[in-house]
């Protein structure tokens, strides 16, 4: 075999192995990834016990401007649609002992929703979150619905679709 032969197996080997091996992240369409994190009195709650309600994850954190500018929409979405089944989980990935800087949030914005805490920020990288805030729609069987890296914009009508959707 001659050489640049050899080179474009090798090179066709690499692509196929590329192709090949699964996406480590959150994927639409697929099952959601199994996450655990604790309320801020240090029970723990799993993505997979809330299955069957549509979930709207969210991960945030105290000190996070886009985070405090959408909350208010999230809390407006979870009143409007907590009758349909929809349950919004904020996760605060704010380090160490921050439950006293996170209820004073919750306080501050009246949020009524979940409020789990992961001070290990596990989440950033199950969800490969690089910016907060990072938001997961999930539907009644754990299936990833739809997703966003950054802040959901007050009447984002793909969020709205999905969600709609998810509901459904």
């Amino acid at each position: 075999m001659t050489v640049p032969r050899l080179g474009l197996l090798l090179a066709l080997a690499a692509t196929s192995a590329c192709v090949a091996t699964e996406f480590p992240g959150p994927r639409v369409g697929r099952p959601a990834i199994e996450y655990v994190a604790t309320t801020l009195e240090g029970d723990s709650v799993s993505l997979g016990s809330l299955r069957g309600q549509v979930v709207l994850l969210n991960l945030w954190a105290t000190w996070c401007v886009p985070c405090r500018q959408e909350t208010p929409y999230l809390q407006s979405v979870f009143e409007e649609h907590e009758g349909e089944g929809l349950r919004v989980v904020g996760v605060s990935l704010d380090t160490g002992d921050a439950a006293g800087d996170i209820r004073a949030f919750v306080e501050e914005y009246g949020v009524t929703y979940t409020i789990l805490h992961d001070p290990r920020m596990r989440g950033l990288e199950l969800y490969q979150v690089i910016g907060l805030p990072g938001s997961f729609l999930i539907d009644r069987e754990g299936i990833l619905r739809w997703m966003q890296y950054g802040p959901i914009r007050e009447g984002d009508s793909a969020f709205l679709r999905a969600l709609e959707d998810a509901l459904s």
